[in-house]
């Protein structure tokens, strides 16, 4: 979440007056993530959450994103659901952005990840995976292999003033992803961007998921990927094996995994971390004027890249058939 579009007061009230939500008490500009601007909206109905849709995000995707937490809602997952106008509206305008109220999700997203975080996430990472099996919108990906090669073109020229040889690190990689990326493994609508910041917990407990507005079609196991990379690294940039095992096993005790999807997992965790160290990268030498919020490290990324790239097989995670047998063997 971040704030790149200023609301007036008078905007603001025009707004609400289409929603039978009471008068507006505060409006707070949430500075967090990188994409959308976001606000806590307080009105005499409660807390909720306003979101103005920034350009990257396509005007024609919102309806998938909007039925999607409507689903999945409906599923008993835990996720905002878009608040409709007095009219049946929910997806409307506000200063020249689409926009939409959705409700708020009581919890707090971990600032430290510990292993129990992880066990609770692999559970409902998958529990979202089977409650998409009759979900009937599809988007394609597009920050898959070809949007990647797009985004690296964008930033090719400027990549070594963020690091020595990044350009010729990411040209690499690119053309060996391209060559070793499976084919044919489980898919349908993931989340795509499950990152400690959009899982929420109250007290020890997983309270809901939030921010679907990258969700698309891909392997799940790919899903999985984006969060081994997103919670199993520490600080110091060591890969934590233990929460590792612990989301795969936790998520294989909802949904099963076969063994094409867990071979995969070493080419699919090269790629979350090249999706999102480009991702950063272009938003790090594009940083827009005035935002309220910093764009985050690419070299983050580049760090758990390395460490995936020297990665031949589970074993090399510290993960066996011991620690993940299942006598499951086909994904759903």
């Amino acid at each position: 979440m971040a704030v790149y579009t200023e609301v007036t007061d008078e905007d603001l009230s025009t707004f609400a007056a289409q929603y039978d939500l009471g008068a507006v008490l505060s409006c707070k500009g949430i500075a967090e993530g990188v994409e959308n601007s976001n606000f806590l909206l307080v009105t005499e109905r409660g807390p909720y959450i306003l979101t103005l849709y920034e350009k990257r995000t396509r005007k024609e995707d919102l309806p998938f994103f909007l039925g999607l937490m409507e689903h999945l809602a409906d599923k008993g997952i835990a996720c905002p659901l878009p608040v409709a106008g007095r009219d049946g509206v929910a997806l409307r305008e506000l200063c020249g952005r689409p926009a939409v109220i959705v409700t708020f999700l009581a919890g707090m997203w971990p600032r430290r990840i510990m292993p129990q975080h992880c066990a609770q996430l692999g559970e409902a990472l998958a529990r979202l995976h089977l409650a998409v099996g009759d979900f009937r919108m599809e988007r394609p990906n597009a920050l898959a292999l070809p949007g990647w090669k797009d985004l690296f073109a964008k930033s090719a020229e400027r990549a070594d003033e963020v690091a020595p040889g990044l350009r010729a690190t990411l040209e690499t990689e690119l053309a060996a992803l391209e060559a070793n990326w499976p084919v044919g493994l489980p898919a349908g609508v993931i989340h795509a961007d499950l990152f400690p910041d959009n899982v929420f917990f109250r007290g020890d407990s997983l309270s809901g998921l939030i921010d679907f507005y990258f969700a698309c079609n891909d392997f799940f196991i790919y899903d999985v990927a984006i969060c081994i990379n997103a919670w199993c690294f520490e600080i110091d940039g060591s890969f934590n094996a233990t929460k590792a095992r612990l989301l795969l096993s936790n998520y294989r005790k909802v949904r099963s995994l076969s063994r094409e999807e867990l071979d995969a997992l070493p080419w699919l965790c090269r790629g979350s971390a090249v999706r999102f160290l480009l991702t950063r990268l272009y938003d790090w030498l594009n940083h827009p004027p005035g935002a309220f919020v910093r764009p985050k490290d690419p070299l983050e990324y580049l760090r758990k890249l390395r460490f995936h790239q020297s990665v031949r097989g589970l074993g090399d995670y510290f993960l066996d058939d011991s620690d993940l047998d299942d006598s499951r063997t086909g994904g759903q």
